[in-house]
């Protein structure tokens, strides 16, 4: 097994971590399923073009009202085309931030959920939304809990982080293990 590790985080690194991705895949008999964070939709349909089937993937995209009020990310032509290859979209609040937010954006401090989502950006951005992703596909019935995954995700356009973790449901967030870094940026 090897970490493939990118200069910076971004989009730029989306294609080689797809390939990180798909070769850490064809090495494994154990998994299934793969959770890719992407609010438009077009990291995971690339995806889908590398892995040629070899695993069920679940997209994960903002809420709606995340940039503009009643406004999706991800469009409905895109749902439709991510449906008929057999992609699974959910659309929902974050983990870790959610109603959590509203409260501290209003009255300022913080939430136990803010820290933990700080620990996990003390490795990676990408490997916090691995993390929250999984747990938010999990608790939609998405997913499986129990069985290792990959969890892909990044900061703000494509992805630049992969991670083999066991997903959980948010009531039992302590218990979730991450396993492997599969690739992340540095910075």
């Amino acid at each position: 097994m090897k970490i493939t590790y990118f200069e910076k985080q971004g989009e730029d690194y989306t294609d080689e971590l797809i390939a990180a991705v798909k070769e850490r895949l064809d090495e494994s008999d154990d998994i299934d399923t793969i959770v890719i964070a992407s609010s438009t939709g077009k990291s995971a349909l690339k995806l889908y073009d590398a892995i040629n089937g070899d695993a069920e993937i679940v997209n994960v995209t903002h809420h709606s009202g995340f940039k503009e009020e009643n406004t999706l990310d991800i469009s409905d032509e895109m749902l439709d085309a991510l449906e008929e290859k057999g992609i699974s979209t959910f659309i929902g609040s974050h983990a870790f931030s959610g109603a959590n937010r509203g409260v501290t954006n209003k009255y300022g401090g913080y939430a136990p959920l803010d820290i933990v989502a700080d620990t996990l950006r003390m490795i990676s951005h990408g490997v916090k939304v691995a993390c929250e992703i999984s747990i938010m596909a999990a608790d939609a019935g998405l997913i499986p809990v129990g069985e290792e995954i990959i969890a892909i995700g990044g900061r703000g356009s494509g992805v630049d982080t992969a991670v083999i973790l066991t997903p959980v449901n948010a009531k039992d967030l302590f218990d979730l293990k991450i396993h492997e870094i599969i690739a992340m940026p540095r910075d």
